[in-house]
């Protein structure tokens, strides 16, 4: 697979706690210089994102990161307040408890509301796959389908585990078919981003395939 199309399904990541200005914008430069699907971006950084890349590069954020558990409206309030400030993609963290205690209805229920609340926008689901059994995630599968969400994703990154190819696998044999499968957490190179397009990702999220193109340029 040809360099630039590995590139443009990279979600360039930095979502660190300690993430400056300075990273940021460093990362909207790489973005758009290497052709970039996005940069995502912690939500206190979409507005000056935005305004720096001036529609050069969608800029994504997350909410109900890392850990899931805020409330739905919170979510569909983190959402709206992200669109507005100039955010063209969401990355929402689903309530892992509400899996463990089969609490299906509730999460379509606020997958598609924060849907709506993204107006439009491309929403992607993260289910923290390292956290879920197979049966949860093919369940999880279904209800991403059903909440009309443009895509599942595997990871935080801060979850103890990130992608792995069994779970991308089972993405792309449960997910509806307007559903996209994006890999994210401990992509580590090259081989790694084409064996998670192989497989059926359409986006990765990670920071380290820019990082390793630059190094070869270098």
């Amino acid at each position: 697979m040809e360099l630039k199309e590995i590139l443009s399904r990279c979600d360039h990541t930095l979502l660190a706690q300690t993430a400056t200005w300075a990273e940021i914008r460093a990362l909207c430069d790489d973005g758009m210089k290497y052709g970039c699907a996005s940069v995502c971006i912690p939500a206190s950084y979409v507005r000056q994102a935005a305004a720096y890349v001036g529609g050069r590069l969608p800029v994504c954020t997350v909410i109900g990161f890392p850990n899931g558990y805020d409330t739905t409206a919170a979510k569909c309030f983190m959402a709206e307040d992200a669109v507005k400030n100039g955010a063209d993609e969401v990355d929402m963290v689903i309530n892992i408890g509400w899996v463990k205690d089969r609490r299906w209805e509730d999460l379509l229920s606020e997958i598609r509301a924060v849907k709506d609340a993204c107006g439009g926008r491309i929403l992607k689901v993260i289910i923290e796959c390292c956290l879920l059994t197979d049966e949860e995630k093919i369940q999880m599968c279904r209800i991403v389908t059903d909440a009309g969400a443009d895509y599942i994703k595997t990871s935080t990154g801060f979850g103890g585990g990130g992608a792995v190819r069994e779970d991308v696998a089972l993405f792309a044999a449960h997910v509806g078919p307007g559903v996209k499968i994006k890999a994210a957490g401990g992509i580590a190179d090259l081989k790694d981003a084409e064996d998670f397009i192989a497989l059926g990702a359409s986006r990765l999220g990670t920071s380290r395939i820019v990082k390793a193109v630059k190094a070869m340029e270098a």
